[in-house]
């Protein structure tokens, strides 16, 4: 028994960093790291980091980053005075639009900074009119303050990037989801 501990111990610290021993699990792999541009959201780049912020505290399979110089963006973040809306050219890669529409009528620009993010991230809109759900975005109650992803939301997000080895670029057209007002 003393001889199979020891030599368990010896073969553990004989293997390379990450290889896999019996019923051992593998370390957890880095997240994959999306660089967004909030250059162009003007009044808005404040609200732009903290919806990004609010993914990354949900998630662990993918990180928001602000783009570092000489880096290319995969999401690119502009404001305007329509509605809020996202185009998404692959998953991980697009761009969106702060609506100042959306913001003059009282929505939370924090709840629209994340909901968009989610675009980029894979989740599609779900207009379930509840506030815990941010990708219910615009159906939810004007007054909903709720800006961070609910946990069947992050575990969508985190399934989307859990096998990818590379977010690649952008390689196709884009697909559009805006922040439609309730109703509509």
């Amino acid at each position: 028994m003393l001889a199979r501990r020891i030599l368990a111990a010896a073969l553990g610290a004989a293997a390379p960093a990450g290889a896999q021993l019996g019923g051992a699990t593998p370390a957890q792999a880095a997240p994959r790291v999306l660089y967004y541009d909030a250059s162009r959201a003007a009044e808005f780049v404040a609200v732009v980091h903290q919806g990004a912020q609010n993914w990354n505290n949900r998630v662990t399979n993918v990180r928001l980053e602000p783009v570092p110089a000489g880096q290319r963006a995969n999401i690119t973040v502009y404001v305007d005075n329509g509605w809020p809306r996202a185009y998404t050219q692959s998953l991980g890669n697009g761009y969106w639009y702060m609506g100042r529409q959306a913001v003059n009528q009282g929505y939370h620009p924090p709840r629209i900074a994340a909901h968009e993010f989610g675009h980029l991230l894979g989740l599609p809109d779900r207009r379930t009119g509840l506030c815990a759900d941010l990708m219910s975005g615009s159906s939810a109650a004007i007054s909903c303050t709720n800006a961070f992803p609910n946990a069947q939301e992050a575990s969508r997000v985190n399934s989307n990037f859990a096998t990818l080895q590379t977010v690649p670029l952008q390689t196709t057209g884009p697909r559009a989801y805006e922040w439609v007002t309730a109703g509509a």
